[in-house]
């Protein structure tokens, strides 16, 4: 035992040294070369550094992208806790130009449901029916506002996958599928919208071009309600992606239609269109061969383009059905930092764009407009109803209520809570069961607090929230209505007053009006 004992201690020490002796005569770093021993302690010190940080360091609003507040009501949300937080806000309201204000209504059209539990899993359609302004085949009424975001098979673990397509079955919303193509995990009971890439995953043929009957085959085999065409995405706009041949395995290569083991190219443009006239032709020979509603999905920079789409969608009587606007602080799986963080609008300003461009046309009654990047958070999801948007797609937020830690290692194949992983042992630590159940929790959270900051407006439903009800402030000492700060005319933001009657009809016809005791004798008539 006494030998052991000091055996150990003396291989330890020898470990250093053996270390420390290979450091200093190795020639790539030049801090282990000069500093053996405390260089490695620096560098696993930045290692761990955003952990360091994220429990140690950083104040409740000062991480990015998502603050800790702003993660813990996603984590209580997802696990049903108590989400509220005490002794009033932190944020530094006063003080943060372009902070935006709620203005709650003292007298309004609704009056919320005073139950204890009312609201807690209420349903939340959207105020558009999906291609029925171009009479689609297969036009429907998404049940959800709020939606799972595009995220691929392969930059996300099968687990993953199918934790959210559960939680999406769980909660009535849409799973996007990501530009990864369809696989066996997204067919665990969610709908779907199916996303087409500038690779055609899923739909190509041997050659890699795009295959109509492959895309036919898919879309009558799985649940698929809708097509997203992928232009770009706000964190890596016009910015094609490789994944490397270690990380193509039987199941992603099964999934894309590429070959097992060899490196996947995906361009950074499609090859069936290359401008917005024959753009306008492939979507309607995808609507007519499928029945489906036909959308895009895009950053935004340049507003050249969408001043052509909405043009020719006018004078020529071809358009899509929805349009994905993404905002430049939008999440990826891998990007360069000059993408992620310099190219593309952030979303209100990129939104507001173009959703003027259309209104001055007179074509954003006809488009479903749906909104993305950090909108997951029921604050920055109102100012988005506000200015237009009909629907909600949640991404990162929605990891986060399986597992995700915000530790920033979706590039590395080293997610640790096994989310953004393709490694075995790291994915299992996701159960799809349980987290499924996390998932539709958080969903049906957020849809409830908006339905809650809608009737503090004064409205039946989220899509009724005009522009007069923000204001963005400028300051101290300074503040202005949503639509002064974004050009907007008066009645811009809002679908049509034949949908709205709508949608207040199906709102109030399931979640009858609430009230208080009765009024007293002496109370005026």
């Amino acid at each position: 035992m006494k030998w052991a004992s000091r055996a150990v201690p003396a291989a330890a020490v020898a470990a250093v040294a053996a270390l420390a002796a290979r450091d200093l005569i190795q020639r790539d770093h030049a801090l282990l070369r000069t500093f053996p021993v405390l260089g490695r302690a620096r560098y696993l010190l930045e290692a761990i550094g955003p952990e360091l940080r994220q429990y140690i360091v950083a104040g409740n609003n000062e991480e990015r992208p998502f603050t800790r507040d702003q993660r813990r009501w996603v984590y209580a949300s997802a696990k049903q806790q108590n989400n509220y937080f005490g002794f009033g806000t932190d944020n530094d309201i006063e003080f943060t130009p372009g902070y935006p204000i709620i203005k709650h209504r003292t007298f309004g059209r609704t009056i919320p449901p005073s139950a204890p539990d009312a609201g807690h899993d209420v349903r939340l359609p959207c105020a558009k029916v999906l291609g029925a302004a171009r009479g689609r085949a297969r036009a429907f009424r998404p049940e959800s506002m709020v939606n799972i975001s595009g995220m691929s098979f392969g930059s996300l673990s099968g687990n993953a996958v199918e934790a959210l397509n559960r939680g999406a079955a769980l909660a009535g919303c849409l799973q996007n599928t990501g530009e990864g193509g369809l696989s066996p995990y997204h067919r665990k009971g969610g709908d779907l919208v199916f996303q087409l890439g500038t690779a055609y995953f899923g739909c190509r043929d041997e050659h890699g071009r795009f295959s109509l009957e492959r895309l036919k085959e898919l879309v009558a085999d799985a649940p698929v309600r809708a097509l997203e065409i992928k232009l770009s995405q706000g964190a890596k706009p016009s910015l094609g992606g490789l994944l490397p041949a270690a990380k193509v395995s039987a199941e992603i290569a099964a999934t894309r239609g590429i070959p097992q083991g060899r490196d996947c190219v995906s361009p950074s443009r499609h090859a069936e269109f290359s401008d917005c006239d024959s753009l306008l032709d492939w979507v309607e020979l995808l609507a007519a061969e499928t029945g489906l509603p036909v959308g895009i999905k895009s950053a935004v920079g340049d507003l050249g383009f969408w001043e052509e789409l909405t043009t020719l969608m006018r004078d020529t009587g071809r358009g899509v059905d929805f349009v994905t606007v993404d905002g430049g602080e939008g999440g990826t799986g891998a990007a360069p930092l000059i993408f992620t963080d310099s190219v593309s609008l952030p979303f209100q300003q990129g939104f507001a764009r173009v959703y003027k461009v259309f209104a001055e046309r007179d074509l954003h009654e006809r488009v479903v407009f749906v909104g993305a990047g950090k909108l997951g958070l029921p604050d920055n999801a109102v100012v988005a109803f506000a200015l237009g948007c009909d629907m909600v797609n949640v991404g990162r937020e929605a990891m986060l209520a399986i597992g995700c830690i915000q530790a920033q290692k979706c590039h590395t194949d080293t997610c640790p809570t096994g989310v953004a992983t393709q490694n075995p042992w790291l994915a299992r630590g996701v159960d799809p069961a349980s987290k499924s159940v996390r998932a539709a929790n958080y969903i049906r959270t957020l849809r409830r607090d908006l339905v809650k900051v809608a009737e503090a407006c004064g409205v039946e439903h989220p899509g009724l929230i005009d522009t007069d009800a923000i204001e963005v402030l400028g300051g101290r000492t300074a503040s202005h209505p949503l639509h002064e700060v974004y050009g907007y005319r008066p009645e811009w933001g809002l679908p049509s007053a034949a949908d709205r009657a709508q949608i207040v009809r199906l709102m109030t016809a399931e979640a009858p009006q609430g009230g208080t005791a009765p009024p007293s004798p002496t109370a005026m008539p």
